[in-house]
């Protein structure tokens, strides 16, 4: 019973020695490395018409069961806004040209200005006026030297 007992001590030193040597050389262990997010979501922008590159640039947020769905579904509604208002352009631009090639001027020009208007306030979207700047006046608690001095 000794001898099985020390060979089993031995091993166990043996094992500890050899399983510290091979850590040595291996540089350790790092453990588990800290996770490292995605990177920010970027959503479509709301100031211009979508484009293809801003659909590819497009990234949401993920959670536990997938992506931030409040994101998905602002991109879905932003994107089916811009392919429905690009779907009627479309169909004035047809219309347009089918006047234009009947010889209709009146009604190709007609569509033409009605066409600008609606384009215009789409490309000059005047920039947000800042707020008024109110200047105050020092008050008593503002300024020290008009505080009551206590005399000892």
């Amino acid at each position: 019973m000794g001898q099985l007992l020390l060979f089993i001590v031995v091993a166990l030193v043996v094992a500890t020695i050899v399983f510290g040597v091979t850590v040595l050389l291996s540089g350790g262990d790092p453990g588990l490395t800290p996770v490292e997010p995605d990177g920010r979501a970027v959503p479509l922008p709301g100031d211009r018409p979508l484009g293809e590159e801003d659909i590819s640039r497009t990234r949401f947020d993920t959670v536990w069961r997938g992506y931030r769905m409040a994101q998905v579904d602002q991109a879905l509604q932003r994107a089916a806004y811009d392919i429905g208002y690009k779907g009627e352009l479309i169909g004035v631009l047809e219309a347009e040209v089918a006047a234009l090639r009947d010889g209709r001027t009146e009604e190709a020009d007609a569509l033409r200005r009605a066409r600008e208007a609606a384009l215009a306030p789409a490309a000059a979207v005047p920039p947000a006026p800042e707020p008024p700047v109110i200047p105050m006046e020092p008050s008593v608690e503002d300024d020290p030297a008009q505080e009551p001095v206590e005399k000892r």
